[in-house]
């Protein structure tokens, strides 16, 4: 009883591992790594996972570990005639063994075992989904085997449901800490990826946090309540301050709540920021590229939008915990 109280669970040592690793596996790796580690806690001779929106059934992004890359275009087309999505999103966040849903026999004789499984040797299957409520965002982690002997075990499908969540979870913190790694610090902002018909790709909670805080009758799982600045630039909406940057085809969109700063032009700004590091008007118009007057003018204009009479003042505002 002691040496077993005294082992490690190894489910929790691959959680922990999922996130201690976040920043220290480049993102684009981060999916094919963690399956591998999946694969070292519940062995099995290939994985996928997936992620996209539920009501399509189609992935925008997917990996697959141990199976040739054509397998996931295979099992897309397979999907009218598969019975396994209809149970994973009945029962999100359990596992689905394929054996439960089809028995043996009527696997090997069906359709989607000829088409998508045979040619790749898989004989069981095991599947667990999970759906973002505040986003839509449907995620998927299939486990393969292709000895028909090797059954998962009720251990094993205990083991998957426990790391699923965990599994989505990190490799979107992983994809946030790279992403934002070199950006300006904004404290309580929130960032999501959609795509260019307002779909969610990645997505932080603290972004929906701020948008059911400041948008409260914005209904879940639809569309931004506001317009999209344009690529690279940054706008006022509502009570939010909204960035956004071009992420390839996709965009990257940062939100917080608006600031006494977030009221000045991006020049304003530049000048608060020099001026309440101490520069002097000279000092700081030779390191923004100006002329000390045009430093003076827009110092003047600060000043009245702030609400605010000294560089003491202005200084306390932008460095509050100083």
């Amino acid at each position: 009883m002691e040496q077993n109280e005294a082992s490690p669970d190894p489910t929790d040592a691959l959680i922990a591992r999922l996130y201690r690793n976040a920043l220290a596996i480049p993102p684009e790796s981060f999916r094919a790594w963690a399956l591998e580690q999946v694969a070292q806690l519940i062995p099995c001779d290939g994985a996928l996972w997936g992620s996209g929106v539920a009501a399509e059934m189609r992935f925008h992004t997917v990996t697959v570990s141990g199976l040739p890359s054509d397998f996931p275009q295979r099992l897309q087309a397979t999907v009218p005639v598969n019975p396994l999505p209809a149970r994973i999103l009945a029962q999100l966040g359990r596992p689905v063994d394929m054996e439960d849903v089809m028995p043996d026999r009527e696997f090997h004789a069906s359709e989607i075992y000829r088409r998508a499984f045979e040619p790749y040797g898989i004989e069981r299957i095991l599947a667990t989904g999970h759906r973002d409520e505040r986003s839509g965002l449907y995620s998927l982690v299939t486990l393969y085997r292709r000895d028909a002997k090797a059954r998962f075990t009720a251990i094993e499908k205990k083991r998957q449901q426990h790391i699923t969540f965990h599994l989505f979870n990190a490799a979107s913190h992983s994809f946030f800490l790279h992403l934002l790694r070199h950006t300006d610090r904004v404290v309580g902002r929130g960032a999501a990826v959609i795509d260019a018909h307002g779909l969610f790709h990645e997505a932080q909670p603290r972004f929906f946090d701020l948008l059911e805080e400041s948008f409260p009758e914005r209904p879940r799982e639809s569309a931004l309540p506001f317009p999209l600045p344009a690529a690279g630039e940054t706008a006022a909406r509502g009570k939010l301050v909204v960035r956004c940057e071009a992420l390839g085809d996709l965009f990257m969109v940062q939100i917080w709540k608006a600031g006494p700063l977030d009221r000045l032009t991006a020049r304003e700004r530049e000048i608060v920021m020099a001026v309440s590091q101490g520069l002097s008007f000279k000092q700081a118009a030779r390191k923004i590229g100006v002329a000390p007057s045009t430093v003076a003018n827009h110092l003047y204009r600060v000043y009245r939008k702030l609400g605010v009479s000294s560089r003491t003042e202005l200084a306390t505002m932008v460095h509050p915990g100083a």
